[in-house]
């Protein structure tokens, strides 16, 4: 790491400035006195340097984006008091208002969602999903990233954005973990298209669900050869699925250049340590490897005990058609071999080529059948100890049947400095010694199971595991499909629609209530919440309305398409500093009574606000870009630098769409 980048570090956790953050300091400062000099009220020109100092601190990363919104939150909290010494009558926000984000329906339906996730996750529906993903698409990013994104997108356009994001942080978390791709590589396309996928209904996000009503309010105040017809539910989907195919080529194409591989994410790294340890110490060289063996194959007739004993292989996961057998209580040295039987066969990369010569076997090039049950935040190679007073001293791994019954397949012994290997004698022959440390490759749970008893003390602590719930599927599965249809065909707000799904997670057991607590990741709470009373000042000073007023004030005569794409700009704006909401209610209006004027469809450019409100990428406000900063380890520039192409690529696409279709 550079000087710059350790000084630019200390900066963004609470040290000294950086020289760049000086000078930008320096121009939102005179920016806001500008500003303050020009604006009609006090009030005004207050809530405009807040909202500059919010930017400044986001682009900025002076501190944490959720202790910069906090702070931002306090800041309007303080104005009541120093009211007097503002030249303001009141504070710029009501102090009865001011923690109301903590109760507000987008928070508590995070929170929600994130509850029902973890309890799909628990019962490994989102593992099963990941693995067929990487059936489907490999493990590659250009062939991941459009099956994962589409597939959000898709089922964002009929429920809101921020649970479908939620729902997949799992199955994202476990590709990364079987693929080694960072999920700082994934997590923004996915996040980006569920975002995308809200514009595909009328239905997808809480603009568009909002329109109709608007639509109708301003028909009111309009005459009847005026009225405006409302949206119907796919009114949208051209519009929209151009924009999320857009966003997956995006991410296909540049993708290489705009996501970022963020140092959180050590799996890889991990792993190749690890390797490395065992190969040192103890001279362990193991890879993993899948093999199909066909019918003209000599292992066909012959049992594993016959086809370790002569290959120096271990064989630790068979599937002959019923189904992966891993683990203990699976595999056992018996089990005979037939054509089309599939082989998780770990070995040496010396003795595996020999190995699948002479055995005539298909090498696949990945783990497939197994992917799910060996990847590497599922089994691995681990150090037990076999202690004084042992029931296993004396016997060997075959006496004891090692693999079966405990799920350890041994690829070495230590004893007293020197190491016992297959290939060096027959470690599975050899009788154990009380100290001998054996070294051997094992799923996370068995090993988990091994900690219990007795007769192993276990060196590898430090490893992936937890428990599952598998037989709590049918509760998982009943609970979130009665939160969907509580969102999709009843008048429920979302969020107690979601909080019914969490909360049948943790009464029926699919949770424990501290795996629930766990599950939710309080700085995007702490963040969503804290920016609402911004966007609430924002709209009750009248600031909002000043801003939209200037900007369209300039347009003059120019051509219906440029206000229509001013109009677009605007409403992204304020959806970034403001909720998508809020920015819809503002500006719907203003557009209807501006598309009178210059004599073309108002409810053309009523929907033209609706669907730029969803525009929201170059900063983590929107509900979606919170939810996925912390796991992927993100920061404001990254946002910046692949939402700034993207707010402009929705803007390009959109925009003909909308004319092209209407």
């Amino acid at each position: 790491m550079t000087a710059l980048a350790d000084e630019e570090k200390v900066a963004a956790t609470g040290g000294p400035l950086t020289r760049k953050q000086w000078v930008a300091a320096v121009i939102f400062l005179v920016a806001a006195l500008g500003l303050g000099m020009v604006v009609p009220t006090t009030e005004i020109a207050w809530v405009t340097g807040i909202l500059l100092l919010t930017i400044y601190l986001f682009a900025f990363e002076i501190v944490g984006v959720d202790v910069a919104a906090i702070s931002i939150m306090v800041l309007l909290g303080l104005t009541d008091l120093l009211a007097p010494v503002m030249g303001i009558d009141q504070g710029l926000v009501d102090p009865r208002s001011l923690f109301d984000g903590f109760a507000s329906n987008a928070v508590m339906s995070i929170i929600a969602v994130m509850i029902i996730g973890a309890g799909l996750d628990k019962t490994g529906i989102m593992t099963r999903v990941a693995g067929f993903i990487l059936r489907v698409g490999g493990t590659t990013e250009t062939r991941i990233i459009p099956i994962i994104s589409g597939t959000v997108g898709i089922i964002s356009s009929f429920m809101q954005n921020v649970g479908a994001a939620a729902l997949f942080l799992p199955v994202v978390g476990r590709i990364s973990a079987r693929t080694e791709i960072p999920m700082s590589r994934l997590l923004m396309p996915m996040g980006f298209c569920a975002i995308l996928g809200g514009t595909v209904t009328m239905v997808g996000s809480s603009p568009l669900i909002l329109l109709n009503d608007l639509i109708l309010t301003s028909n009111k105040a309009l005459p009847a050869e005026q009225q405006m017809e409302t949206w119907s539910l796919f009114s949208v989907t051209p519009i929209g699925l151009a924009l999320v195919a857009a966003g997956i080529l995006y991410f296909v194409i540049a993708g290489r250049w705009v996501l970022p591989v963020r140092a959180v994410e050590e799996g890889s790294g991990s792993a190749k340590k690890t390797k490395d340890y065992f190969e040192s110490l103890y001279g362990v060289n193991y890879d993993l490897y899948e093999v199909v063996v066909p019918a003209e194959s000599p292992l066909v007739g012959k049992n594993l005990d016959d086809i370790e004993g002569y290959h120096a292989v271990r064989v630790v996961a068979v599937d002959k058609g019923d189904g992966p057998r891993f683990g203990a209580n699976s595999v056992d040295r018996n089990t005979g071999i037939e054509a089309g039987t599939i082989l998780g066969v770990l070995a040496a990369p010396s003795i595996f080529g020999p190995f699948a010569l002479a055995a005539q076997v298909d090498v696949r090039k990945e783990l497939r059948t197994f992917a799910n049950a060996l990847m590497s935040t599922k089994a691995g190679i681990a150090e037990l100890v076999i202690p004084p007073g042992s029931k296993l001293i004396g016997r060997t791994a075959r006496d004891v049947a090692m693999r079966k019954a405990f799920g350890l397949s041994v690829l070495a012994i230590n004893r007293g400095g020197e190491t016992i290997t297959r290939e060096g004698g027959g470690v599975r022959a050899t009788p154990f010694q009380a100290g001998d440390v054996l070294v051997g490759y094992i799923t996370w749970d068995n090993l988990a199971w091994l900690e219990k008893n007795s007769d192993f003390v276990i060196i590898t602590t430090e490893y992936p595991h937890e428990e599952l719930r598998p037989q709590k599927v049918k509760w998982a599965g009943l609970f979130f499909a009665l939160a969907l249809f509580l969102v999709l065909f009843t008048d429920v707000r979302l969020s107690v629609a979601l909080l019914t799904g969490a909360l049948g997670m943790v009464l029926s057991g699919v949770l424990k209530i501290e795996e629930a607590y766990d599950a939710v990741s309080w700085k995007t709470v702490f963040l969503l919440a804290s920016l609402i009373p911004l966007g609430l000042a924002v709209e009750t000073t009248g600031t909002a309305k000043w801003i939209a007023d200037q900007t369209l004030s300039v347009m003059g005569d120019m051509p219906s398409w440029v206000i229509q794409a001013a109009i677009a700009v605007l409403a992204t704006f304020f959806t970034l500093v403001m909720s998508n909401v809020g920015a819809t209610v503002l500006l719907v209006p203003l557009a209807v009574n501006i598309a009178i004027g210059v004599g073309v469809d108002p409810a053309l450019y009523a929907l033209t606000v609706a669907l730029a409100t969803s525009n929201s990428f170059l900063i983590p406000t929107h509900q979606v870009n919170a939810l996925i900063m912390a796991p992927g380890g993100y920061g404001v520039p990254d946002y910046m630098r692949a939402g700034g192409v993207m707010t402009i690529l929705f803007l390009v696409v959109m925009l003909p769409m909308l004319n092209l279709v209407y």
